[in-house]
Formats: structure tokens, C-alpha cells, sequence
């Protein structure tokens, strides 16, 4: 296991720069006020930012932010991808306890016969798969220790795990002495409901932060790309122009199954393909997350479905109107509905 340590001395703040939807990194807005994008602030760099644009994400952002005034154990629900760990590693860095270690224990990715040795350490002499003897949770000293994918961990580690929390200390198998816990627990899982984390942490009485998906959350979209395009732009030193108009229609459309994720890797891979122009819709359909491109017919094939969606919804299924904002004669746009297999009667309202 790879520890990870935080450490910040960072003022958290509310308001600061974000993420501007129109496609400009640099613009800015001032949280609470309508339509505004809500930044907070965990560390220096440009990714250590928590954007919320909707509703649902600054709610998110609320409850994380006085979950980081406590010291209970605090459980993130949402899908995969959704940033569940940014929020972990955010909780921290505004917490007390943002001086000290921030270690993840990947319950998840971690073979299920070596959650006991890696959460808790092994006997002198042992080897766990980060050479760490001590385990994550004598690792996070008085700083917090993040479960990542508290579901996936083995029942009996995880009983185990709460009885050491609620009685400040445990022994490792073999030895004799006790060893101290101080740490704060936070974990995430893909189950959510304040029923499911008592049933998870039963015992510790955690609190809740709930994420949504990104399909739920529309609002966020442009701001993030925004946010991401200009952490691309720092960590490669490049200057960021922006988004074409075609290209924030694409984002907005896109079903971002990988959520967040998702979002942040397209961008990062669009930034390669686009050389130093403004990120196209051509480009961030491109992106991928490993080395496979699709032919050019496919993703002209998936531009046009997507283009005509779109446009579609914007008319609620009118196809002469439609036909006028693209610019084309209504028979050719037609030609091109027909071509995607758009039923546009599933657009009228």
C-alpha cells in the first residue's frame, strides 16, 4: 500500500476564483449568489479545488465543509468517479488535523485476504504490500485515515476496525502490546443513506455526504471543464484558450457514465489533440482514456447524432426550426435525422 500524506496550511475560502461556464478559466464568481459557481480551496495547486455550480454539489459542498468542524467519522456516498476521495482529502485539509498524515487504504483494490494486515500491520518482520508494517491505521497517527470502498471491505475487518475507533486502541495478531488510535476515520462507498452508513460504521454514529452523479447535476458541467482545462493548463504549462460553442453543447449532452472522472480525463486527453486552439467537440469526442481512437466515420457519426439531439431538444422536437438554427435546407437536415436514427418525436413536449 502507498501511503499518501497531505499536509496544508492553506485558508480555506468560499467565493474565490472558479471555474467560468462560458469556457474562460480564468472568470469568476461569488458563491450563494444565483447561478454562481461556488470554489473552495484545499491547497495551492489548480486541482486542489472543489467547483459546485448546482445546487446539488454546493449542498455536497455544505456538508463537507461542517463535517470538517467535527471529529466523527464521516462516510462519502456516491458512484464511482463522482470525486468521493477529493472530498475525503478536502475534510482533512479544512479539519484541525490538517497538519497531520492523510493516508488512503484502497479497501477495494486490495486483495480481501490482506485488509487485516494492510489496515492494521503485521508482526515484526512481515511483509504488506506497501512494506508497511504498521498498517494504515497506526500510519495516520493523530491525521485521518480514508477507506476507500468501505463496502468492499471484509466484514470482520470492518467490525474489528470500528471496535479499535470506539476503544482507542488495539493488538496485532501475535503480539502482546497495545497499540494507540487516534486517527479520524472518513470512507467512502457506492451505497448511500444514512441507513447503510450506520449499518457500515455501525457503532461510530458517522456522518453523511452524499454526492449525486454528474448526469444529475447538469449545472456542473462547464464550470468543471473549465476547472479542468486549467489544471491541464498549469501542470503543462500550456495557456488555456477555452471551448468552441459546439464543444460545450457536446459537454453538456454527454452522459458522463464515468462521472467526474470521466470529465477530467476527456479534457486532459483533448488538450493533445488540439493543439493550441480552442478544445472542438471533435477533440473531446477523440479523448479517450487509454490509446484507442474511433475511425473518423464513427466519431462523425457520433458528432451528428449528438448535434442533432441537441438540437432537437432545444426545439422540442420542431424539425423546421431546428432545420433554420443549423443553417441547413429542412429536406438536407432531415437527410441527416434519418441518417442517425433520431426519432424526434421523443423531443416534443
Amino acid at each position: 500500500m502507498n501511503d499518501q500524506r497531505t499536509t496544508s496550511s492553506t485558508t480555506p475560502s468560499v467565493g474565490g476564483t472558479a471555474a467560468d461556464a462560458a469556457g474562460n478559466p480564468q472568470g469568476s464568481a461569488t458563491a450563494g449568489s444565483t447561478g454562481a459557481t461556488a470554489t473552495r480551496v484545499i491547497g495551492r495547486r489548480q486541482s486542489d479545488r472543489i467547483v459546485a455550480a448546482s445546487e446539488s454539489a454546493q449542498r455536497s459542498l455544505d456538508q463537507a465543509t461542517a463535517c470538517a468542524r467535527s471529529d466523527s467519522a464521516i462516510l462519502i456516498v456516491g458512484p464511482s468517479g463522482s470525486g468521493r476521495q477529493h472530498f475525503g482529502r478536502a475534510i482533512h485539509a479544512w479539519s484541525n488535523r490538517a497538519g497531520e498524515p492523510f493516508i488512503v487504504f484502497p479497501a477495494s483494490s486490495t486483495p480481501i485476504g490482506l485488509h487485516e494486515r494492510e489496515l492494521f500491520g503485521g508482526p515484526d518482520g512481515s511483509v504488506t504490500l506497501g512494506n508497511n508494517v504498521e498498517g494504515a491505521l497506526a500510519s495516520a497517527g493523530r491525521g485521518t485515515l480514508l477507506i476507500a470502498g468501505l463496502d468492499k471491505l471484509d466484514a470482520t475487518v470492518r467490525s474489528a476496525l470500528v471496535q479499535a475507533v470506539q476503544s482507542q486502541s488495539f493488538i496485532r495478531p501475535g503480539q502482546s502490546e497495545s497499540v494507540r488510535v487516534s486517527a479520524r476515520i472518513i470512507a467512502t462507498a457506492d451505497s448511500s443513506g444514512e441507513q447503510t452508513g450506520s449499518r457500515l460504521l455501525a457503532g461510530l454514529t458517522p456522518e453523511i455526504v452524499s454526492l449525486e452523479a454528474l448526469s444529475e447535476r447538469r449545472e456542473d458541467v462547464l464550470p468543471l471543464a473549465a476547472h479542468f482545462l486549467a489544471e491541464v493548463a498549469e501542470t503543462e504549462d500550456i495557456r488555456a484558450i477555452g471551448f468552441t460553442s459546439d464543444a460545450r453543447n457536446w459537454l453538456i449532452e454527454e452522459t458522463w457514465i464515468g462521472n467526474v472522472r470521466e470529465l477530467r480525463e476527456r479534457i486532459r486527453q483533448s488538450v493533445r489533440l488540439s493543439s493550441d486552439g480552442a478544445i472542438s467537440a471533435e477533440s473531446l469526442m477523440l479523448a479517450t482514456e487509454g490509446d484507442e481512437v474511433p475511425s473518423f466515420k464513427d466519431a462523425k457519426r457520433a458528432f451528428e447524432t449528438r448535434y442533432v439531439e441537441g438540437l432537437l431538444r432545444r426545439c422540442s422536437g420542431n424539425i423546421s426550426r431546428a432545420a433554420r438554427l443549423a443553417k441547413k435546407d429542412r429536406k438536407d437536415f432531415y437527410d441527416v435525422i434519418r441518417r442517425t436514427g433520431v426519432d424526434p418525436s421523443e423531443f416534443r413536449t
